[in-house]
């Protein structure tokens, strides 16, 4: 009994600091990409379970170009209104939000439909793919919204608990059509069309009917220009670094084909998860940043030493592990996938010690340093694959995006060190 009541105290004080860390929005971030990242993992293997190569690349090509739309819809704004915005209630957030997002949606449902009408049939995917492909790209910018929305305005746990329902929905519908031999990529693409709409549409409307904090930072007239302006500074970057994550999936069908996107999305969809850690955290972790580097009391070095050390740490188990469960997983098809895996897993750690140091230049209010460092890292992989993937086809794809992110890396470097605290 004695030693009993002499570790429970120990447990008791433990408890409040573990709460604590759970409810920190790094955490609550985190567990949403980690979340999302085991859905895609599964999603991956259930669709190469039930897709040829050919058809398991289609649905990838699908994906990336709403990828590629979501970034031009939000102009940049993902990540310059956390930074501007702090501490506001949801509602206003909401609708400060969709006044930004409103004429670019606009734009882009009339140029989607303008081109389902007058594009050659060769060029076409059809009306149909068009208009979810469109849909689609709305219901992602909205959901990437959210997120920042929910940041800013201390609501993560809500961000959490609608990508845990969205997860649900798109696992359930993709096991369903697995069980039911789906085999046409259109279905299995518009599973996450509906996974990501319902839950985004649900809280946006819970958000807005929330009572607003007395609490709560006002959002000032001019405010949201300012976001506009900043946005507008990292849409260079947003673009790029998008393009640079996902433009070999668009260059591999045209030098390639599409089998070979279907080998080589198997891999890097899962390579990418490792950056998400570290991403997460330095979007959550951006205010916190201006406000030390305001106060001149910002360790640039420490923060980019820590990512460095966990990338050092993560990569050579993970590398080792896919390696060898390539061909259990998914099926002797995909075999030749297991030469990329190493070059793709370094270029993810190499990416996410550059999402660190990018983060301290948007800190430093230096967007211009991170459009060109992404333009830089964009210039470079996209030469490195139209120069490679002909001769050595996935391969060079790998390596494309290893020398895209180790630019990227380096040029953040640079200019983190050039920019003074």
């Amino acid at each position: 009994m004695s030693e009993l009541r002499i570790r429970q105290p120990a447990a008791e004080k433990h408890q409040p600091w573990l709460l604590g860390m759970l409810k920190e929005p790094y955490i609550q971030l985190l567990a949403s990409q980690v979340l999302t990242g085991g859905v895609a993992f599964t999603a991956n293997i259930l669709m190469v379970r039930s897709l040829t190569p050919t058809h398991r690349g289609e649905v990838a090509l699908l994906l990336q170009v709403v990828y590629l739309a979501t970034q031009v819809l939000l102009l940049g704004t993902e990540r310059s209104f956390v930074a501007s915005y702090h501490n506001v209630a949801p509602a206003p957030a909401v609708r400060a939000y969709a006044r930004l997002l409103v004429v670019p949606a606009m734009l882009f449902l009339g140029g989607a439909a303008l081109y389902a009408l007058v594009a050659p049939q060769r060029l076409s995917p059809g009306p149909v793919i068009i208009g979810m492909l469109a849909w689609y790209a709305l219901i992602e910018a909205a959901g990437l919204a959210t997120r920042s929305i929910a940041i800013a305005a201390g609501r993560v746990g809500d961000f959490l608990l609608c990508r845990v329902i969205e997860a649900l929905l798109l696992l359930a519908m993709l096991v369903g059509l697995y069980a039911t031999g789906a085999a046409h990529p259109e279905t299995w693409f518009l599973a996450y069309l509906i996974a990501g709409a319902a839950p985004t549409l649900v809280y946006l409307v819970i958000w807005l009917r929330l009572p607003p904090s007395p609490d709560a930072t006002p959002i000032v007239p001019g405010q949201n220009r300012l976001v506009r302006k900043e946005g507008l500074a990292l849409f260079p970057a947003a673009l790029s670094n998008m393009a640079m994550l996902r433009v070999d999936r668009l260059v591999i069908p045209a030098l390639a084909s599409t089998a070979a996107l279907g080998l080589y999305a198997s891999v890097a969809t899962m390579t990418e998860l490792l950056a998400w850690p570290i991403r997460a955290y330095a979007d959550s972790r951006l205010g916190r940043w201006r406000a030390a580097y305001h106060d001149g009391t910002l360790q640039a070095n420490k923060i980019v030493m820590g990512a460095a050390v966990y990338v050092l740490v993560v990569v050579p188990p993970v590398a080792g592990g896919l390696y060898l469960l390539i061909e259990p997983l998914f099926g002797h098809h995909y075999a030749p996938a297991t030469t990329i895996v190493l070059p793709l897993v370094v270029a993810a750690g190499l990416y996410a010690v550059s999402r660190v140091s990018l983060g301290l230049l948007i800190a430093k209010g230096h967007g211009g340093l991170v459009s060109a460092a992404e333009i830089a890292g964009f210039v470079v992989s996209f030469t490195a694959y139209v120069l490679l993937i002909p001769k050595i086809g996935i391969l060079g794809a790998a390596y494309g995006s290893l020398l895209g992110y180790g630019a990227c890396l380096i040029f953040a470097l640079v200019a983190t060190q050039v920019v003074k605290e």
